[in-house]
């Protein structure tokens, strides 16, 4: 014979009242958040290949969004495994918007971008490179960077479509990947907002408003 005082966890669930989101849907935010959907970027992202450190990746998210960019592509050696919660106190909980898409390989990676209109820069040295600020960065772009000792393997650079290097001065010619980051995706800003890419909404209207709904509830 059932308990009719015993139930289970999933009953009680649905028995108790909503929770109340820890962000109220306030004239304020829904403004918010309109004003930065109207100025994303999605043709601008940025690859990072075998990066280990996931605050490291966070701090990438948090300059992606402050820029507008919208997704960030991850490869990762078999060595590694996902990174299954970034960073909160870098990120700033960036990570709830900016997507992040993972790949097996760089070469996936490559294809899948090309497919979707962009151009691929790697970031790196050598011969062939030429200085960021000298790349038309208004056109789909995928900034590549690289592991944070070893930097963008052979693939990741051979299979480029452009290397691209930031212009050092001083003693020590590296920067931490965060760094080099924020320093190519404000190379972009400058760029585009020149273009007056930010002037006027760049998503369809439809993918707008839909995104819109979907971050009400985060």
């Amino acid at each position: 014979m059932t308990d009719p005082f015993i139930t289970d966890r999933r009953q009680l669930a649905r028995m108790a009242p909503p929770k109340e989101s820890r962000f109220p849907r306030t004239s304020r935010r829904l403004e918010r958040i309109h004003h930065v959907l109207e100025r994303r970027q999605p043709d601008l992202t940025v690859v990072l290949e075998d990066v280990h450190d996931p605050h490291n990746i966070a701090a990438v998210l948090r300059s992606c969004d402050a820029v507008g960019a919208m997704s960030v592509h991850i490869t990762r050696d078999d060595a590694t495994k996902p990174h299954k919660k970034f960073s909160r106190r870098a990120s700033g909980s960036a990570a709830k918007w900016v997507s992040v898409v993972e790949h097996e390989s760089i070469e996936a990676c490559y294809a899948a971008l090309r497919d979707d209109g962009f151009e691929i820069v790697a970031t790196g040295g050598g011969p062939t490179a030429i200085e960021m600020s000298e790349i038309d960065l208004t056109n789909p772009v995928a900034i590549v960077l690289g592991n944070e000792m070893r930097g963008l393997t052979e693939a990741a650079l051979t299979q480029a479509d452009r290397i691209a290097t930031i212009p050092m001065v001083g003693m020590i010619r590296s920067l931490n990947i965060s760094v080099a980051c924020a320093i190519v995706l404000y190379e972009s800003f400058r760029q585009r907002i020149a273009a007056g890419f930010y002037d006027a909404p760049r998503l369809p209207a439809e993918m707008l408003a839909a995104l819109a709904d979907e971050w009400e509830e985060r």
